[in-house]
């Protein structure tokens, strides 16, 4: 991509606050954007080709949004712990493996995007993100949700698509959750605590696509309290 196609885009985001470049090629996170440091509020550069994402991405204090969809980051620099305006982060279809400690510093998250990455395990370290809504976590390679989950936020963990066939009775502590999916895993019916069905605030259970039938479910202790608060919660959309 040409400088000048670059420059443009430069100085309509310095007046926007917002730089978009998506599907371009682009083989790095654009130095350029250091210009902006004290404008930009959000950054799409999603479907590139970007391996690393530099450590001066810390310095963009007014962000609130960073979309890096579909690029092959393998890592992320802890300097993004630094962004505390951000409120959306999407790293769908990357190559991630990790995700560094410092991610649970960014105190206004609401959204947190890591489908289709490497993850074998539950990122831990979320629980201090105090207004996560939704943590999106579907088509990795995770094996277990464990007991660390019972201190996140979040209101929907979205877990379809990994090789999950232990689940830690913990989830059911979480305070705000309300949707929990876990389709196309490896679960047992036995796999499922209970305590979900019993104690938790989760109204939507998705469990298709596991090594038992769906229909099963029914027969399993505190179904009813579980179908009581689906119910209510359907009232509510209707």
């Amino acid at each position: 991509m040409g400088n000048s196609a670059l420059k443009a885009h430069l100085e309509t985001s310095q007046k926007t606050g917002v730089f978009q470049l998506t599907g371009k090629g682009l083989p790095e996170f654009p130095e350029e954007l250091q210009r902006l440091t004290g404008n930009l509020r959000t950054v799409d550069l999603s479907n590139n080709k970007i391996e690393v994402l530099p450590a001066f991405i810390g310095s963009f204090l007014q962000l609130k949004s960073l979309t890096l969809n579909s690029n092959k980051f393998t890592t992320l620099p802890d300097e993004i712990g630094k962004l505390k305006k951000l409120e959306t982060l999407h790293l769908n279809g990357n190559q991630l493996q990790r995700i560094p400690p410092s991610v649970g510093q960014l105190s206004a998250l609401r959204t947190l995007g890591l489908s289709g990455n490497r993850l074998k395990e539950f990122p831990t370290g979320l629980g201090t993100l105090r207004h996560l809504d939704v943590l999106d976590l579907s088509k990795n390679r995770i094996q277990a949700v464990p007991a660390e989950v019972a201190v996140l936020q979040a209101i929907e963990i979205n877990l379809n698509q990994n090789q999950i066939s232990a689940v830690s009775a913990e989830v059911s502590r979480c305070p705000r959750l309300k949707v929990l999916r876990l389709q196309e895993n490896c679960l047992e019916l036995s796999s499922i605590p209970v305590s979900i069905l019993t104690e938790s605030q989760v109204s939507l259970l998705s469990l298709e696509g596991n090594l038992f039938e769906v229909k099963n479910v029914r027969d399993m202790e505190g179904y009813e309290q579980y179908m009581e608060r689906f119910t209510a919660t359907k009232k509510k959309f209707t």
